[in-house]
């Protein structure tokens, strides 16, 4: 398991660094998002759906507050097109990040674990947690684009990853949009309470997966 965090950190440490220096440098900030929807959707709705669009697909590059721009794209957009936009989104940022690292991924593992016997470790690991690992990824900011990556390095089938993945994406896309579309100026409140949810339901749930994972391994080494 401790390959899997190691290679985990650093592609973390990689997402969160570009997120640090867009927001300390003020090129991307919430307030900037919603001002750019708000002229986007002034014009066209189609401008909104193509920002969200871009805006999620730039995860995988960039951290982006995915979360905040679902729920956006429900309140200028309303559900069914906020939902439809947001998923899509999610998914082609997904699928970017595992078809990049299916392709290079490898090399950087190597360079990570010259070791050809902890790359194998690592990758029978992945195979067997890594469905879980996906289903649950929305725990936290970076975790998706993290899985997604290491689902494409370790060659995971791409019907088992994309399955899984959006198990996890399309509802919370769809729950984060119906929040927006629900919520106003004057009343938030369904958004709060839809952040609030989400991010309770997959804490618990990655808890939950960390404290099996964990007792597995000393059940295995005792």
């Amino acid at each position: 398991m401790k390959q899997l965090i190691t290679v985990g950190l650093v592609l973390a440490t990689l997402f969160a660094t570009t997120f640090l220096i867009l927001t300390t440098t003020g090129v991307l900030t919430v307030e900037g998002i919603e001002a750019g929807l708000k002229a986007a959707s002034e014009v066209n709705a189609i401008y909104v759906i193509i920002s969200v669009v871009v805006l999620l697909l730039a995860d995988i590059f960039i951290a982006v507050p995915t979360l905040t721009i679902a729920i956006l794209s429900g309140f200028f957009l309303g559900f069914g097109l906020g939902a439809f936009s947001a998923t899509l989104g999610m998914a082609l940022a997904g699928l970017t990040g595992y078809a990049l690292c299916r392709l290079y991924g490898p090399g950087l593992l190597k360079k990570i674990y010259p070791d050809s016997h902890k790359r194998e470790e690592m990758q029978s690991l992945f195979n067997q947690h890594g469905s879980t690992v996906l289903l649950i990824c929305r725990a936290m900011p970076i975790l998706p684009e993290v899985s997604c990556c290491m689902a494409g390095a370790n060659r995971m089938p791409f019907v088992r990853f994309f399955t899984c993945y959006m198990v996890s994406t399309l509802p919370y896309a769809s729950i984060a949009a119906f929040a927006g579309s629900r919520s106003s100026l004057d009343n938030p409140q369904p958004a709060i309470y839809a952040a609030i949810g989400l991010a309770l339901f997959f804490w618990t749930a990655w808890a939950v997966f960390i404290r099996r994972t964990r007792t597995g391994e000393q059940q295995l080494q005792s």
